[in-house]
């Protein structure tokens, strides 16, 4: 998952970005906060459940199992947050104090 989270090596995303698809930004941030929340509310449901039989296809790292799916997440958001940060580091000045 370091490479997941490493901005060393920077891959196209498998699916092209649809403009269409981006909205307002309280808007596309509210689902980040409901997918988070069910993603989160599944794990505390399967608890007692063993998710390493369960396997489904990753574009770039193969098979991961319902464990290592979660890792994935974790690391993707690890790794866009790192992205985020260089942006806003690029940003001028101005810019990067109205943020915080």
């Amino acid at each position: 998952m370091a490479l997941v989270e490493s901005r060393l090596v920077r891959l196209r995303s498998p699916i092209p970005l649809d403009p269409e698809m981006v909205g307002p930004k309280e808007e596309m941030l509210a689902q980040v906060r409901e997918v988070r929340g069910r993603s989160l509310a599944f794990l505390e449901e399967t608890k007692g459940r063993d998710l390493s039989q369960y396997c489904w296809p990753h574009p770039f790292l193969g098979m991961l199992n319902g464990y290592e799916w979660f890792q994935m997440i974790a690391s993707h958001q690890l790794r866009h947050t790192k992205q985020l940060r260089e942006i806003a580091a690029g940003l001028p000045k101005i810019v990067t104090t109205l943020q915080k």
